[in-house]
């Protein structure tokens, strides 16, 4: 991930986040990079708070600080929590037993992934111009749809390795592969070199093997379909090997109706999502006055407008990258992104 922001040489941001950026590389390594970036968010943030003088640059640290967090947040928790949340789920349901304590903390946890998508989301849209900021009911829908659509999937892993637990550990590196070469087709270029891009990659994998995770610019609507027609044929299949391998007198028969839901309730996410897009998404807003979805039509001349970077050594770039991606950007918006980055470049 992104170190923390460091600034033009000889400027004062540069020398106080030297020693930042060092400890962070190290804590990187020992696997508590997200905490520190916390720790150091909290700091910034309470000095946004009090700060009389370069507030501005304050406030720009802070929000570098603020989109890296999203994004490691993100990967934790498919990583490590939705996995976690998958084996504890399948636990119980082997063991048939729960305390309220348990149930309490997988509805917390289901919670919690859907979450983590909604703050990533509005993390990218933090790079568009106010009038574009993620509304109360956007949100909500946003929330809705991702909820209805990972709890199905993670209920059918954990149903089918509920009869074959090997069979999860044959399942998922098939489906990880699969994800993992339709990334890698898309061609993205988060990270600077080859090596950590393959990481990456294989990370953003995982995280389609629960949930859709759009990486690459372009026309987003066929890939959709794609990825939620696997996905829901690839469910559909765990579910109906559960049924078909349970003994009638299992003492999981009540598990059936849940299961019979799954399906409606997976077909409610998709519906959730086209509505997001058809009336809450930006391009709408975008439309409506006079401009046109630049993602779905492979370069036109309008789009979304990015905020105006009066620092532009502070801005998380890869965050704003996977921004253009989600988004549709103008022309003279994209011409800002390229010339900012050529000042950071020459500065560093």
């Amino acid at each position: 991930m992104p170190p923390l922001p460091g600034g033009r040489k000889g400027s004062g941001c540069f020398r106080r986040g030297r020693c930042s950026v060092s400890r962070l590389n190290f804590a990187q390594g020992l696997g508590v990079a997200r905490t520190l970036r916390c720790l150091h968010a909290l700091k910034v943030g309470w000095k946004v708070c009090w700060a009389k003088a370069e507030e501005e640059e304050e406030q720009s640290r802070m929000a570098f600080l603020s989109h890296d967090i999203s994004m490691l947040r993100l990967f934790e928790t498919f990583l490590e929590n939705t996995p976690q949340l998958t084996l504890l789920l399948y636990v119980i349901l082997q063991t048939n037993k729960a305390e309220p304590s348990q149930g309490l903390g997988i509805c917390t946890a289901f919670l919690c992934v859907a979450w983590s998508l909604l703050d990533y989301h509005q993390s990218l849209r933090s790079f568009l111009q106010d009038k574009y900021e993620l509304s109360l009911g956007s949100s909500v829908v946003y929330f809705l749809w991702n909820f209805f659509l990972i709890c199905p999937r993670i209920l059918a892993v954990a149903l089918f390795a509920l009869l074959w637990p090997y069979g999860v550990a044959v399942h998922f590196p098939l489906v990880w592969l699969a994800m993992f070469l339709w990334v890698s087709l898309q061609g993205t270029d988060f990270m600077e070199s080859p090596g950590p891009e393959q990481l990456y990659r294989a990370m953003v994998a995982v995280i389609l093997y629960f949930s859709w995770f759009n990486v690459a610019p372009g026309r987003t609507l066929y890939r959709s379909i794609i990825y939620h027609g696997f996905i829901l044929v690839d469910s559909t299949l765990l579910a109906l090997s559960w049924l078909w391998g349970r003994s009638p007198s299992d003492e999981h028969s009540y598990l059936v109706p849940v299961v019979a839901a799954a399906l409606p309730c997976y077909l409610l996410g998709l519906a959730l999502r086209v509505a997001y897009y058809k009336w809450l998404h930006p391009n709408v807003q975008v439309q409506q006055e006079g401009g046109y979805d630049e993602v779905d039509a492979n370069g036109r001349s309008n789009g979304l407008e990015f905020r105006s970077l009066s620092m532009p050594d502070l801005v998380n770039r890869r965050m704003q990258r996977l921004a253009q991606t989600q988004f549709p950007v103008s022309r003279p918006a994209e011409q800002r992104f390229l010339n900012g980055a050529t000042a950071t470049e020459s500065a560093v």
